[in-house]
This record gives structure tokens, C-alpha cells and sequence, in this order.
């Protein structure tokens, strides 16, 4: 399938050095710098699934995972956030027309975050449902203007649309990798949201949405966790590029060499299954088999790239691991983000895959 380019990829390599330049820092504060997040934002990665009549620029899939996988190769936190900030723009797409019109009032580059796990709980009222609860690792949440939150309204998962001044963050955050994340707990406390702010879960699910824009129309499955093993796979990249720099001029041990050797083809394997989940989606492939590979390729990818940095990390030596150095920082990002949920393999592909395989 042919779309336009939206440019996002280029942009992204300017993006990529400003982080850099901040990713210590970053890692040290545990928050990313102000120029940062406004670099993501001008770049347009939250406006990349926006629709056009929104000012947004219905951007590819296979485009913004470029865009990821460069910002990610200077710095893991702020790639993670750029990927999340497109994605959860994604699902806000999920509204209905008028929840399109409040969200997006000021333009496309609105910041939305995503707490998916039903962690709260709806009641129905005039007009729309008052919403309670506490949800956790909501990456990005220090600088979002609007959180998207799922809980439970009776029997049925719905998704809320909640502006900044009506929740709460609690600073819970304390990994070790992917610090600059602020994967912060948002709470929200009998907040009235009206019915244009919220849409039933199973519209996520299933891919269905009222907007004639495509990639809005994806089935959550085929998705996966490519949100999250785009950033993942930056780091990678970063790790090595770094492992590279350590290693250059120095006389290097056979051992060494083929540690470095065999982690940069474990990055490169990696990156072409999240390449290939990519493609699945922008080519509308969403047959069972398509969709259970991509949740394979993702927990597959995750597992890999923890192998190869752990290879760079042993081919660099102690000198990779000097606490200013970026190696060491990408390995803890990487072994970090490739935790999350849904990279792992038990979370979806054991129940997809060997079933696709069965016919």
C-alpha cells in the first residue's frame, strides 16, 4: 500500500542527537528534559495517526517505526515515549466525532497517554459515567494533556478520555531501566466523563472505529506490542553504536570480536521482524496467521535483543561499563523494556501462534 510520507523519519534524526546530548541526564533525573519532549512534539510524532481533517498526518506504520528506532539510538526513554505518544493518539482516534473535537481543539500534537489494564471502575449517569480508580506504569504521564484510562462498567471494559486537571500522578516509578519513562500512576477520583469521551473496549479489540482514516481501523492483536519493541529495538542499535565507539582503536580479542559480531546480527534480525509486523499493518493483513506471527516476532525480537546487549556489554569489558558511558545505560533500557508485558511470549503468541501453525 502506497501512502505519503509524512517526513516524520527525517525529523527524527535531528530528534535523535538532542536526546543524546540529554539522555545521561535524563537517565540521572529520571525525567526527560523539557527541549526533548518539546522536540518530540514538534517532530509530530502524537500527531503522526491523527487524522487530516484534525490537522494530523495519518502517517504509516512503517514510518513511524523508522522514526522510533532513530529517536531510540540516542535515547531508549525518549523513543519509548515518542512511540507511545503516537500509539495512544491512535486509540483516542477510537472516540466518537465530538470526543475527536475536544481532544484535538488546539491542534494535533495534544500529548495522550494510555492507562490499558481495567483498573477502574465506570458508573452510568446523565449524559456520560463517573469514573474512580488507580492505574500504574502510565509512561509519559508527566507531560500529557489527556489520559485515555480503561475500567470497568459492569460486566463491560471501556476507555475514558480524562483531561490533565481531572487525575492525579504519583511518582511510582523506580526502575532501573527506562528511568526518564515517568511510567507514573495516575489516579482519578469521581470524575463526571462525558459520553463523548469514552468508547467500549471492544472497539479497540476489534479495530473498529467510525473513522473512514485506516490505520484507525486495526485489530489490537496485529498491533501487538510493536508500540513497544520499536523503542526497544532503538536501544539496541544505541547499545551498539556504543559498544562500537568503546571498542574502536583498542587491540580486540578474538572472543570480543565475535560477541560483537553475533549481537550486531541478533540487532539486525530483531529489527526486520519489527519491520515485518510493520508492513503487516500498513498492508491491512490481519489473518489469523499475519497477526499471530506479529505477536511471535515481537516476544521474539524482546528476547534476542536482551541476548545481544548482554553480548556487547561482555565484548566491551569493563571499559563499557563505566557509569558516564551510554553502553551501560542501553543495556538496562533494553533488559527494561523488554519486561514489558507485552513482549512476553505467555502474555498472547502461546495461545496464537501454535494454533495458526495447527491450522
Amino acid at each position: 500500500m502506497t501512502a505519503h510520507n509524512t517526513g516524520l523519519a527525517a525529523v527524527a534524526e535531528k530528534v535523535k542527537l538532542l536526546a543524546a546530548e540529554h539522555a545521561a541526564q535524563a537517565d540521572a533525573t529520571r525525567k526527560l528534559a523539557p527541549e526533548v519532549v518539546e522536540a518530540l512534539r514538534e517532530a509530530g510524532f502524537a500527531r503522526h495517526f491523527v487524522a487530516a481533517e484534525r490537522g494530523g498526518t495519518q502517517g504509516t506504520f512503517a514510518e513511524l517505526t523508522q522514526a522510533v528506532f532513530s529517536v531510540g539510538q540516542g535515547c531508549s526513554a525518549a523513543a519509548w515515549c515518542a512511540s507511545l505518544s503516537a500509539y495512544s493518539s491512535r486509540f483516542a482516534a477510537l472516540l466518537p466525532e465530538l470526543g475527536h473535537e475536544e481532544i484535538w481543539a488546539s491542534g494535533p500534537d495534544t500529548f495522550v497517554v494510555t492507562g490499558q489494564p481495567p483498573m477502574g471502575r465506570g458508573t452510568e449517569v446523565d449524559g456520560g459515567h463517573r469514573l474512580s480508580g488507580r492505574w500504574t506504569y502510565v509512561s509519559g504521564v508527566d507531560f500529557a494533556d489527556w489520559a485515555l484510562l480503561c475500567g470497568m462498567v459492569g460486566e463491560e471494559g471501556r476507555f475514558f478520555a480524562v483531561p490533565r486537571k481531572d487525575f492525579t500522578v504519583l511518582e511510582t516509578w523506580d526502575s532501573v531501566g527506562m528511568k526518564a519513562t515517568s511510567s507514573h500512576s495516575v489516579v482519578v477520583d469521581d470524575v463526571l466523563v462525558p459520553a463523548h469521551l469514552s468508547f467500549s473496549r471492544t472497539d479497540l479489540v476489534t479495530g473498529t472505529s467510525w473513522s473512514p482514516v485506516p490505520s484507525h481501523n486495526v485489530p489490537f492483536q496485529a498491533v501487538g506490542g510493536l508500540t513497544f519493541a520499536a523503542p526497544a529495538v532503538g536501544a539496541a542499535m544505541g547499545a551498539l553504536d556504543a559498544c562500537v565507539s568503546v571498542l574502536s582503536g583498542k587491540k580486540q580479542a578474538v572472543t570480543s570480536a565475535v560477541d560483537l559480531v553475533r549481537a550486531s546480527g541478533q540487532v539486525e534480525s530483531a529489527k526486520l521482524l519489527v519491520e515485518q509486523n510493520a508492513r503487516v499493518l500498513d498492508d491491512r493483513e490481519f489473518t489469523p496467521a499475519a497477526m499471530a506471527r506479529n505477536e511471535r516476532n515481537v516476544a521474539y525480537a524482546a528476547e534476542v535483543l536482551v541476548d545481544a546487549v548482554g553480548g556487547l556489554v561482555r565484548a566491551a569489558g569493563t571499559s563499557g561499563l563505566a557509569e558516564g558511558g551510554a553502553l551501560q545505560r542501553f543495556w538496562r533500557d533494553v533488559v527494561s523494556s523488554s519486561s514489558h508485558v507485552a513482549l512476553r511470549y505467555e502474555t498472547a503468541s502461546v495461545r496464537t501462534y501454535p494454533a495458526s501453525l495447527y491450522g
